[in-house]
């Protein structure tokens, strides 16, 4: 029998491994691009779908970029690709349409980094978070927790506290935790 005033939690896992961590780049056309995206594509990504977009810095030409971009994900989902590669205003972009999001997560995350290395590891990592979202039903009275392991102390800390905060992943987890070696934290 449980004491009074603990509560159940259920615990969704994901180990990650070595990977090379991206560089991201909040400056503030970075963040501005981003935002417009969000904005402009908010009503447009369809339920239990999220938009993940990764360009690679230097931005140029934020502005136009933006509004054809923008342009091309509304395409890429009505015709329901799941990738698009392409380059606009001399940026290099990567779009991905994922399974998995909650009603109350962001439906589109973007990053922009630097030019290596490669962005693989953003969309491994939001993958592997949304299915840890949607992987069980809550129980009523229960407490979701994530718990990150970091196998061999090696993966991109920053990186997973960043697609976190992007994913607003502390909407469905009440904690977030990274289990190491060394102890565990809180993300």
């Amino acid at each position: 029998m449980r004491p009074a005033g603990l509560k159940r939690a259920a615990v969704e896992t994901i180990a990650l491994g070595a990977v090379q961590e991206p560089r991201l780049r909040f400056d503030r056309t970075a963040v501005g691009l981003v935002r417009r995206l969000q904005a402009g594509l908010a009503k447009s990504v369809p339920e239990g779908r999220t938009v993940i977009v990764t360009i690679t810095a230097p931005i140029r030409q934020d502005s136009k970029t933006a509004a054809v971009l923008a342009d091309r994900i509304r395409q890429l989902l009505a015709i329901r690709r799941a990738q698009l590669e392409a380059t606009i205003h001399g940026n290099r972009i990567q779009v991905r349409v994922l399974k998995g999001g909650a009603s109350r997560t962001s439906r589109l995350i973007g990053f922009v980094h630097n030019p290596e290395p490669s962005p693989a590891a953003l969309f491994e990592l939001t993958r592997r978070l949304l299915a840890g979202m949607g992987a069980k039903r809550r129980r009523p009275g229960s407490d979701r927790w994530l718990i990150v392991a970091n196998r061999d102390g090696l993966a991109p800390v920053e990186t997973v506290r960043q697609v976190c905060l992007a994913l607003r992943a502390r909407t469905v987890f009440k904690r977030i935790l990274l289990a190491q070696r060394q102890g565990v934290r809180v993300l």
